[in-house]
């Protein structure tokens, strides 16, 4: 039996990552939605529109050829946009985007639609509230802001990124807000989620850790 699991919480909680360790352990696909909103925010800045332009922005999603892999590979217009939608800039541009009714509409229907048939990991802001309120398992993954910004930087270090310290944390700080605020869509966790805090934890001990979770309810 396989059965649909979601993973939400703040930027940079480790979800993706965790997700896609999970997703292998399980045999199942990891969605990542975040990528989805990161990839219309950076088609919306490439082609010089509005963030606030819904409809435009809507169109634009339309006649664009985009592809998600099983794999976690992301494909727009036959190009791999894995690492260019990861920036910080595209990271706040997506948090605008996402507040948009008819940009989340097209979304979550697409989300929606892939996770019929189950077996699939979900991570985002509203998985468990809005996308997948009926998944088996729902997990808050959070960690302090200082602990995401240090994660962030070394990640950002690893890929000969240079950042502050303080830079990236006020952007946490800041992306935070802007997610718990928004009218639509708010983050927040689902009453029947499990808070799981890795601020303490290392990458293995959190996925160890949901591992357990799905296992006890398999």
């Amino acid at each position: 039996m396989k059965i649909n699991i979601a993973i939400d919480g703040p930027s940079a909680a480790g979800k993706s990552t965790v997700s896609d360790q999970l997703a292998q352990l399980l045999g199942y696909v990891h969605l990542d939605t975040g990528a989805m909103y990161r990839l219309v925010a950076y088609l919306a800045l490439e082609n010089q529109l509005s963030l606030d332009d819904e409809k435009a922005i809507v169109e634009l999603l339309k006649k664009a050829d985009v592809k998600f892999e099983d794999n976690g590979d992301i494909y727009l217009n036959g190009n791999l946009v894995n690492e260019v939608i990861r920036t910080n800039e595209i990271s706040m541009a997506a948090s605008t985007v996402s507040k948009n009714p008819l940009v989340r509409e097209a979304l979550v229907a697409l989300q929606k639609k892939i996770a019929a048939n189950k077996g699939y990991i979900l991570d985002g802001r509203d998985i468990g509230t809005v996308v997948l309120k009926d998944a088996e398992v729902k997990i808050f993954l959070t960690a302090s802001a200082q602990d995401r910004a240090r994660r962030r930087m070394l990640q950002n270090k690893a890929k000969g990124i240079k950042d502050d310290y303080e830079k990236l944390l006020n952007e946490i700080i800041a992306r935070d807000k802007q997610d718990m605020d928004r009218a639509i869509s708010p983050l927040k966790k689902a009453d029947d989620a499990i808070l799981v805090d890795s601020s303490n934890l290392s990458q293995e001990e959190v996925v160890n850790k949901i591992y357990q979770i799905v296992k006890e309810k398999l």
